[in-house]
C-alpha cells in the first residue's frame, strides 16, 4: 500500500443528502485522516430543496479543511463538478458522490493503480471483474446497451464511464474542464473523451457498490437526455471538431 504525500482535492457534488451529508462529510474526513492523506473536501450544494446547504455549512463550522459551494440553482452534476474545481488547491482531485454508497477509503485502490500503471486518471468500474456490486438487473441492462453504444460510437477504451468515484491528476482537469460543455447527464463520458482525445493515460479500478437506498423503475426522461447529450458529444467531436486543440 502507497501512502499519498501530496494534497487531494475531493469534489462532493450534492443534491438533496440533507438526511445524511453531515455524517458522510465526517465519515470521509475521519477515512482521509487514518490514511494520513493531506486533504481538503469541497462541498457543491447544487440548489437543494432540502437542509443540504445548512448540514453542510454546519459540518464546516471551524474547519478549515471543508469548503462549501452553493449552486443559484440547480444545474446538474457536471456544472457542480466544474464549480467545484474553481476551489481546488491539491495536486490530485477525487470526485466521490455525496451518498458515500462508494465508501472514499477506496481511494486507495485508485492511487495504488495510479502509480503502477503509470496514468493520469483512475476511474471506478462497476465491470471490472474484481468489483463487488449491488444493482438492480434493469440497471445493469441499461448500463450494458449504453456502454455498447459508447464502444460502438467512439471507440473509448473504458469498461465503465458512470461511476461516481475517479481520481485525477490536477493538471488533467485543468486542460480538460474549459472544453466541457455538458452539465448533466453525460457530463462523465464528455469528461474522460477529452481527457483521452488529449493523450491523458485512464486506467480502471474494481469498486465495492452498496446501495443504501432501493432504486425503481428505469427513468425514461433520464435515458433519452443521457443519450441526447452523448449525441451532441459525438457531433462536437467528429463534426465540429470542437475538441481539437487549437
Amino acid at each position: 500500500m502507497r501512502v499519498y504525500k501530496g494534497k487531494i482535492s475531493i469534489i462532493m457534488p450534492s443534491y438533496n443528502e440533507g438526511h445524511h451529508i453531515y455524517v458522510n462529510i465526517k465519515e470521509t474526513q475521519r477515512t482521509f485522516d487514518e490514511l494520513g492523506i493531506k486533504h481538503e473536501i469541497i462541498v457543491v450544494d447544487d440548489g437543494s430543496k432540502d437542509n443540504t446547504l445548512n448540514e453542510a455549512r454546519k459540518a464546516a463550522k471551524g474547519n478549515s479543511r471543508l469548503i462549501v459551494v452553493k449552486n443559484t440553482k440547480n444545474h446538474g452534476k457536471g456544472y457542480s463538478l466544474k464549480n467545484g474545481f474553481k476551489h481546488v488547491s491539491g495536486d490530485m482531485v477525487l470526485f466521490l458522490d455525496a451518498d458515500l454508497e462508494l465508501h472514499p477509503g477506496q481511494i486507495q485502490t485508485l492511487y495504488d493503480i495510479m502509480e503502477l500503471r503509470e496514468v493520469d486518471v483512475v476511474i471506478g468500474s462497476k465491470r471490472h471483474p474484481d468489483s463487488r456490486i449491488e444493482y438492480p438487473w434493469h440497471r445493469r441492462l441499461v448500463s450494458s446497451v449504453y456502454f455498447f453504444l459508447v464502444r460502438l460510437l467512439f471507440g473509448l477504451p473504458l469498461r465503465d464511464t458512470q461511476t461516481g468515484i475517479k481520481l485525477f491528476k490536477t493538471e488533467v482537469l485543468k486542460k480538460v474542464f474549459p472544453k466541457m460543455l455538458v452539465r448533466r447527464y453525460a457530463y462523465d463520458l464528455e469528461l474522460l473523451l477529452i481527457a483521452h482525445h488529449y493523450g491523458f493515460k485512464i486506467g480502471e479500478a474494481p469498486v465495492v457498490l452498496h446501495l443504501k437506498e432501493k432504486i425503481g423503475s428505469v427513468n425514461l426522461s433520464s435515458i433519452y437526455w443521457t443519450w441526447f447529450d452523448t449525441m451532441a458529444i459525438y457531433y462536437r467531436m467528429y463534426i465540429l471538431r470542437y475538441y481539437d486543440e487549437k
